[in-house]
């Protein structure tokens, strides 16, 4: 088939979009790194000021009351862990880029996520979309990115976000969407207008479903700390990729298991959130 078609020069079609993007959005791409750079930036000011010991107690007593006891305790241990083995610096550095990927991802995810479940063409046109990137290898993210924003912060948030954006879009709309029959029957019967029905009844019913979304986008935004080290976002992913390339195991094991600590505080934190809620 090589020698019977012609190759499509896909790559060259990809490399001018890209060109043309730079050249014609560059005061846009300037404009969306000194936002996300000082959103970054403050967060890390903001949690390097409050002493460790403090932000562990808190953070502790955070995940007793929205979680459980015994997620309380594992935060306070874990989060003392990570402080007894030298990675408190970075372990604020990586939760400032995951807290900011994550923000910007409900702030776009929610909103499409509710606007294709009311809308069957919105969510036609948007699930292939969705279906392109999840699969898409995370590594490919970061060659536009590096491009529009230069290395960095920035590339590292804009790649996490585009990698963990789909969950939250997908499990909003499939909570929406799995709200039983009956009860929007109900709601139509005493004569509530769309928006009562979508702010009163579906999105609170929805709310453990889109919660099981956005706890995978952290995780996702999480999964992406190590890549996004390659193009120079700071934070515990940057001390596993130096200790990978100056082949120091132990402390790539250090810093590994400081990142395996961050997640199953989170994951555990958002996860009972919305088993609360259900249960509720």
């Amino acid at each position: 088939m090589e020698g019977l078609l012609p190759k499509l020069p896909v790559a060259n079609w990809i490399d001018v979009f890209v060109d043309w993007l730079t050249v014609t959005f560059a005061v846009v791409f300037d404009g969306i790194t000194v936002a996300l750079e000082s959103i970054v930036n403050g967060l890390y000011s903001v949690l390097s000021v409050v002493p460790s010991f403090l932000f562990m107690i808190v953070l502790a007593l955070i995940a007793w009351k929205l979680a459980s006891r015994g997620i309380g305790l594992f935060t306070l241990i874990g989060l003392f862990f990570i402080d007894n083995i030298g990675y408190w610096d970075g372990m604020l550095q990586t939760l400032s880029l995951v807290l900011t990927a994550v923000i910007i991802t409900v702030l776009i995810g929610l909103p499409l996520g509710i606007w294709a479940s009311q809308k069957s063409t919105v969510r036609h046109v948007i699930t292939p979309i969705l279906d392109f990137m999840q699969t898409m290898p995370a590594f490919v993210y970061l060659i536009p990115a590096i491009f529009f924003f230069s290395i960095g912060v920035v590339p590292g948030v804009v790649a996490s976000v585009i990698f963990a954006v789909p969950p939250t879009i997908r499990l909003t709309i499939l909570g929406i969407k799995q709200v039983p029959t009956d009860i929007i029957e109900a709601t139509e019967a005493f004569g509530s207008t769309s928006k009562q029905r979508l702010l009163k009844v579906q999105l609170p019913l929805a709310m453990p479903t889109i919660m099981a979304g956005i706890n995978q986008s952290i995780m996702l935004s999480l999964s992406m700390v190590v890549i996004a080290s390659m193009v120079g976002a700071p934070g515990l992913g940057a001390d596993v990729y130096r200790a990978v390339t100056q082949i120091q195991i132990g402390r790539g094991f250090e810093a590994g298991l400081a990142i395996v600590v961050m997640a199953i505080i989170l994951d555990r934190i958002t996860q009972n959130i919305g088993t609360k809620k259900q249960k509720n």
